[in-house]
C-alpha cells in the first residue's frame, strides 16, 4: 500500500525566497509564513558570509555556516524583524545591501520557544512536530553524557549545532554518516569527512526526546550557550538519507526521496569535500546549474556544471564531479516543493 504525505502544502513549513536588498529597512514577503529559522546568502558577493537567524536567539544575532566564529550580536548585519509573511532586512552587506541579490531558506518551527526539562540540562525549544523541525538552545555544563530535550517526539535524523559564545566548528549529526553515526560528527563549516569523535555526541544516538552531549566545547562548553537545529523525517515533506554515486553520467545515480525537492544539501562523508546547496528557486528547470557552498563564503557558482535534475520523486545526479557524483559516499537533506503523492493519493507533476 502506498504511503501518502500528511503535509500537502510544503510551503507552509519550508520555502526559498529570493530577494534584492533595498535602501534602509526592506520587507521581503512571499515566504508564506512567519519564519523561525532564516538562512541567507548573498548570491553575487564572495565577501559575505552565510548568515543564520532564529527566533530563539533573535533577529539581531547571526551565525555563519561557513565560519567557526561565535555568534555576532554587533549589529554588523541583522534582520530588523521576523514578519507574518517573511522578514525585514537592514541595509547591510550580509543580509540586505541595496541592489544586491540574495537567497534565503526559511523554516517554520513554533515561535519564540518554551522551557523543556526533559534532559539533565533545561533547554529552550521551539518545536514543530508536524514538520519535524525544532530549534534548541541550552547552556553547557561540560559533562559528557548530559542531555537536552529537543521537543520533536520522534528521533531526529539530522542535528546541526553551533556554539554561540565562543569560536568552535559546527557539529553535525546525520544518521547515515556511518554505520554507528552517534560515534561521528561532520562540520558544516569545513570540508572534513565524517570524524570519529566520542566527545561530541558521547557515542549515544538521539532518542525521541533527548540529544546526548559529549564534553567537547563545540557542543557542551561549561557556562556557554549552544543552539541546535533538529530535523526528523516526514513522509513527502523531508528526507535525510545517503547514496553511493556511480561516478558516471551514462548510468548516473538516482536518489529516491518520495518528494519533489525544493532544496537539497549534499555532503561527501567518506573523504573531504565541500557541502553543496541546490534549490528550485535559483534553478527553475533542469539541469540544476546554480550551486552555493554552505562551508564557503564564495558567491554563487553558475553554469559551470550540470549538477543534478530535480524530479517528482527525488533527484538524479548528472555529473561526475567528486563533490556530489564521483563514485563516493554521500549524505543529503531534502525538503519538498510538493509530496510525490499527496494525502488524496494524487501524484505531483514533474518539472
Amino acid at each position: 500500500m502506498a504511503v501518502y504525505t500528511a503535509i500537502d502544502k510544503s510551503t507552509d513549513y519550508f520555502n526559498t525566497k529570493l530577494y534584492t536588498g533595498g535602501s534602509g529597512d526592506t520587507a521581503h514577503t512571499g515566504v508564506g509564513f512567519q519564519p523561525d529559522l532564516v538562512w541567507i546568502k548573498n548570491r553575487t558577493q564572495a565577501t559575505d558570509n552565510h548568515s543564520l537567524f532564529d527566533v530563539i536567539r533573535g533577529s539581531r544575532s547571526w551565525i555563519g555556516s561557513n565560519v567557526s566564529d561565535a555568534q555576532d550580536t554587533s549589529n554588523s548585519a541583522y534582520l530588523a524583524s521576523f514578519d507574518n509573511d517573511g522578514f525585514t532586512t537592514t541595509d547591510t552587506a550580509v543580509v540586505g545591501q541595496d541592489g544586491e541579490t540574495y537567497a534565503s531558506w526559511n523554516w517554520k518551527a513554533n515561535g519564540a520557544g518554551s522551557s523543556n526539562t526533559d534532559g539533565s540540562i533545561t533547554s529552550t525549544v521551539s518545536a514543530n512536530t508536524t514538520a519535524g523541525f525544532s530549534i534548541v538552545k541550552w547552556t553547557g555544563n561540560g559533562i559528557g553524557g548530559a542531555t537536552v530535550g529537543h521537543g520533536l517526539g520522534v528521533v531526529p535524523q539530522m542535528i546541526i549545532s553551533k556554539s554561540l559564545g565562543h569560536a568552535e566548528n559546527w557539529a553535525v549529526y546525520h544518521y547515515k554518516s556511518n554505520a554507528t553515526p552517534e560515534d561521528y560528527r561532520l562540520s558544516l563549516d569545513t570540508t572534513d569527512a565524517s570524524v570519529d569523535e566520542a566527545v561530541v555526541w558521547n557515542d549515544t544516538a538521539p532518542s525521541s526526546t533527548l540529544i546526548t552531549l559529549g564534553s567537547q566545547d563545540k557542543i557542551n562548553k561549561d557556562s556557554s550557550t549552544h543552539v541546535a537545529y533538529c530535523f526528523a523525517e516526514k513522509q513527502g515533506f523531508s528526507k535525510f538519507g545517503s547514496y553511493i554515486a556511480t561516478g558516471t553520467t551514462t548510468d548516473s545515480s538516482f536518489v529516491y526521496t518520495g518528494l519533489k525537492p525544493a532544496m537539497v544539501i549534499i555532503k561527501k562523508y567518506n573523504t573531504t569535500d565541500n557541502w553543496y546547496m541546490f534549490d528550485n528557486a535559483r534553478n527553475t528547470y533542469n539541469p540544476v546549474i546554480n550551486v552555493l557552498y554552505p562551508n564557503l563564503i564564495d558567491a554563487e557558482d553558475i553554469d559551470t556544471t550540470d549538477w543534478l535534475d530535480l524530479v517528482s520523486n527525488g533527484f538524479k545526479i548528472t555529473t561526475t564531479n567528486a563533490g556530489v557524483g564521483g563514485g563516493d559516499s554521500y549524505i543529503y537533506m531534502a525538503f519538498a516543493e510538493a509530496p510525490f503523492v499527496n494525502s488524496n493519493g494524487v501524484p505531483c507533476n514533474a518539472r
